[in-house]
């Protein structure tokens, strides 16, 4: 798998892998170069195909939403913090007015849940560490 930072290989003429030119990383986690927005808009086919490779059966996206939010509180994450990392609005006039959440805050609270998740599995992980300058995510 390829880090989003690391220009996409072309076989040339000769079978030899290449850079592709006049590449620059996405700004997008999930950029498109098919999308008309530049970033992925419609998780629905990746979702199945994923569940399909997986062997489950039902998992729907919002049964995946449910299920972070409620094991998020194991690790005694804000609850604003899972919200938004969720996608969700600020609902509280302190969220709305006075909490500013860098991503790379979110990102640290993010890489607990899913060390946890995984712990749960017996699933080894270790975390890389994530370069700075991601696309900062603010809710209006």
């Amino acid at each position: 798998m390829r880090s989003i930072d690391t220009p996409p290989q072309v076989k040339n003429v000769d079978g030899k892998d290449e850079p592709r030119k006049k590449w620059k990383p996405s700004e997008w986690v999930f950029g498109s170069k098919l999308a008309e927005s530049g970033r992925l808009q419609e998780p629905s086919i990746q979702h199945r195909k994923a569940c399909t490779v997986a062997g489950i059966e039902g998992m729907t996206i919002h049964g995946l939403r449910r299920s972070f939010g409620t094991l998020a509180e194991w690790v005694e994450c804000p609850v604003g913090v899972a919200a938004q990392i969720m996608g969700h609005k600020p609902s509280a006039t302190a969220e709305k007015h006075y909490r500013q959440r860098p991503l790379d805050l979110l990102r640290v609270w993010h890489t607990k849940i899913e060390a946890w998740i995984l712990e749960q599995a017996s699933i080894e992980f270790k975390p890389k560490k994530a370069k700075p300058g991601l696309k900062v995510v603010t809710i209006a």
